[in-house]
């Protein structure tokens, strides 16, 4: 049967856990296992090209393939432009995700010369903000970055992780892109995991949540983009379904759907807030993974989602933060991936 729309997967690639910052909400628990070589990670590449050209000929779908790099911080990484250009070789597009700190004028130079098809710099608000969550005078450092990749042509999103800190900053935040001349904001929440566990009593409730997503699409965003990966955030903008979308996800929370995370060491896991491992490319083979791995059946299967996902009309095209359902879960002894979003709001 063919399928005449194209359909997107991602590889998230965290190709370092170093980084010259130390983050109040970092997500990442600083393990140091041993990092992929760059001949590593080529033959991974190299099997994710033969992976998704298999399925396009198979099953007659058309795929957008990407690439997110990231750490860490990725540019603590000497040979990142070699796992670039390789990527690039493939035909897939390449986003990298970086403090934007060490982006000098030949980094970004260099990007560029690569056609990197865009750059996410993280940004947490104002000065004092940013530089309270993640350091004393990384703002200049950040914002020196993404004036040099402006320079050099390429697409900038800053970024923020929402929490009780900064959570009224996002209208500082838009106001900075249009004065740098950045093209778009995005925007994620925070989860309370690895060195992020401390900060669980910062995260919106539910009801701060709606009310912020609320705010935040009534802003006058133009010519700016805002752009987020939260999957009820997606739904927010949406009217209520008339009827139940059904059991097979078709969008929403990436986790077992649309994408593959890849840690430093080569642990396989389904997000990169989400660390569950499925195995590891030194070992294991990414089409084994995503076809057997139990973990990514469990998320595939509605009817294993706690009572307010699974009984949701808008399951199949949200199914919650499985990252945030899991540190939150895991933060009160429970571990459970499949549990309820806590800070959904959507009504049923």
């Amino acid at each position: 049967m063919s399928i005449d729309d194209t359909h997107d997967f991602f590889i998230q690639w965290h190709i370092t856990e170093r980084c010259n910052l130390q983050c109040l909400h970092c997500y990442q628990e600083g393990q140091k296992g041993e990092e992929l070589s760059l001949s590593d990670i080529k033959k991974v590449i190299g099997e994710a090209s033969d992976m998704m050209w298999t399925w396009e000929e198979r099953y007659g779908v058309k795929l957008s393939t990407s690439y997110n790099i990231s750490g860490g911080e990725p540019f603590l990484r000497d040979d990142i432009f070699y796992m670039l250009e390789e990527i690039a070789w493939t035909g897939a597009d390449i986003y990298v995700l970086s403090n934007g700190t060490l982006i000098n004028r030949e980094i970004a130079r260099r990007l560029a010369d690569i056609r990197v098809n865009g750059v996410q710099i993280s940004i947490e608000g104002t000065q004092e903000i940013h530089d309270e969550i993640r350091g004393k005078g990384s703002f200049r450092a950040a914002m020196t970055g993404i004036d040099n990749l402006l320079n050099a042509g390429l697409t900038v999103t800053l970024n923020s992780t929402l929490s009780r800190l900064n959570a009224r900053c996002f209208p500082d935040l838009l106001g900075l892109a249009k004065t740098v001349g950045a093209q778009r904001v995005g925007f994620s929440r925070l989860v309370p995991y690895g060195r992020g566990s401390a900060m669980l009593d910062k995260m919106l409730s539910s009801d701060e949540v709606g009310k912020l997503y609320s705010e935040i699409f009534a802003l006058e965003a133009a010519p700016l983009k805002i752009v987020t990966g939260d999957p009820v955030a997606s739904q927010s903008t949406l009217a209520a379904p008339d009827e139940d979308l059904g059991d097979t996800p078709i969008g929403g929370c990436a986790a077992a759907v649309s994408g593959l995370t890849i840690l430093s060491d080569g642990t396989v896991v389904p997000c990169r807030r989400l660390n569950v491992p499925l195995g590891n490319v030194r070992t294991d083979s990414l089409r084994e993974i995503w076809a057997a791995s139990p973990v990514l059946e469990a998320l595939r299967d509605r009817n294993r989602y706690g009572d307010k996902c699974r009984l949701c009309k808008r399951w199949a095209g949200c199914r919650g933060c499985r990252a945030i359902a899991y540190a939150y879960s895991k933060a009160n002894g429970a571990e459970n991936y499949l549990a309820e979003d806590p800070q959904c709001f959507i009504e049923q």
